[in-house]
């Protein structure tokens, strides 16, 4: 670290270690994150109005994970890469999974695509044709046959099942559909795969939507069996929607899975994490932290849209971003925090909580990202590399990725 930096984590080491709190420990905890990033992130992507293209976006799934293994060189954590499929779909999977493992990567969750064919106007799963509900379970079935091709042990699920008016269809039968559906899929897993349910309280659908929160999620997951969780995205709830209470429930049955981290503003999830409520993000790591060995399975997953933002910038912001919400979460005085809930300490038990938030942990995860062999300051670090001039001029010709 440079001299100045070096001066910030001796000042922080003094600080942290003086509470009591063990800085090996929490290097060590940083050290060992992991955060997937999307496979969509790193193509053209836009508003509902406009797709907005850029120069070297990647053309076809081998390109896209050699940019996250861009994001990986410079944040240390990041070494698996989501694909979506048919948008990821390539001939042979084998070939996919060498090219990631020659680049220090590997191939993370897989995503079916159940909301952009011509026959899921009225749903997939929950469609009332049982042929169109046929055709869906096949492409689930699909998905789990190039998991295991792929080497990935996580299908993670959203569906854009719901109806736009009162009486179009029943909720009941619906919900029966896709539990059935979703059987045959999870029947077709193997043991060591897990299936994470998405839920969105709205939209496409604006009347209702068939996994429209946690609770329809997990008591889906909580009939399939308990290879079935819940997926938290952060931009999937209503306005005010307390999502740490959500993560602290789903910890205690055993049932979180995983996340898809964002940030919104009003409708949607297609911000970079932590950009919009950064004390948020240290509110849900704060309840991850404080569950402990009860989070070893959970995936850390990116879903954002980057769409007038640079994409590896952006994705690179989004695990520092990440790094830094941990980083502050680990440096809860705990013993402090318990003995103000014990007294009904209100105002003390909170400050225990600013305390940590307000730590400049920017030197802490510097000093990680080096111990990692990644770049202490990311973001200049990329935009010194050339890795940017270096695709614009290869990646010429062709057809560009993108979600539409």
């Amino acid at each position: 670290m440079e001299k100045t930096t070096t001066q910030a984590y001796d000042m922080l080491a003094e600080a942290v270690t003086a509470r009591g709190v063990d800085l090996e420990g929490v290097e060590e905890s940083l050290r060992a994150q992991r955060v997937e990033t999307p496979s969509w992130g790193y193509g053209n992507s836009g508003t509902r109005f406009k797709v907005f293209p850029q120069p070297g976006v990647p053309r076809d799934p081998f390109e896209k994970f050699e940019d996250a293994a861009e994001v990986h060189k410079h944040t240390g954590v990041c070494p698996g890469v989501a694909i979506h499929i048919p948008w990821d779909k390539v001939d042979d999977y084998g070939a996919l999974r060498s090219h990631a493992e020659g680049l220090g990567m590997h191939i993370g969750a897989v995503n079916p695509n159940l909301f952009q064919e011509e026959q899921y106007k009225l749903g997939s799963v929950c469609h009332p044709d049982a042929s169109v509900r046929k055709q869906a379970t096949d492409h689930l079935i699909e998905c789990v046959e190039i998991a295991q091709h792929a080497g990935s042990d996580i299908l993670s699920l959203w569906f854009a099942d719901g109806t736009n008016y009162a009486g179009q269809d029943s909720f009941v039968e619906r919900r029966h559909r896709m539990g059935e559906c979703l059987a045959e899929m999870y029947a077709a897993m193997s043991p060591e795969m897990r299936m994470l349910l998405e839920y969105k309280f709205y939209e496409p659908a604006f009347y209702h939507t068939d996994l429209a929160d946690w609770g329809t999620a997990l008591t889906m997951c909580q009939k399939l069996g308990e290879q079935a969780q819940v997926l938290v995205d952060f931009g999937h709830h209503a306005q005010g929607v307390n999502v740490e209470h959500i993560v602290a429930l789903l910890l205690d049955e055993g049932r979180l899975g995983g996340f898809h981290f964002n940030n919104r503003k009003y409708g949607d999830d297609d911000l970079i994490v932590g950009s919009v409520n950064p004390f948020e993000l240290f509110l849900i790591y704060v309840e991850l932290v404080g569950a402990g060995a009860a989070t070893a399975n959970v995936a850390y997953m990116i879903d954002q849209s980057h769409n007038i933002e640079q994409k590896i910038e952006a994705m690179i912001l989004s695990v520092t971003n990440l790094q830094e919400a941990y980083a502050r979460a680990l440096l809860v005085d705990r013993e402090a925090l318990e003995e103000a809930r014990g007294a009904g300490d209100v105002l003390g038990a909170h400050r225990v909580l600013l305390d940590a938030y307000n730590v400049d942990v920017r030197p802490l995860c510097a000093k990680v990202r080096e111990d990692l062999g990644a770049s202490a300051d990311p973001i200049p670090a990329f935009r010194r590399s050339g890795y940017l001039d270096k695709i614009s001029a290869e990646r010429v010709g062709g057809t560009p990725a993108s979600w539409t």
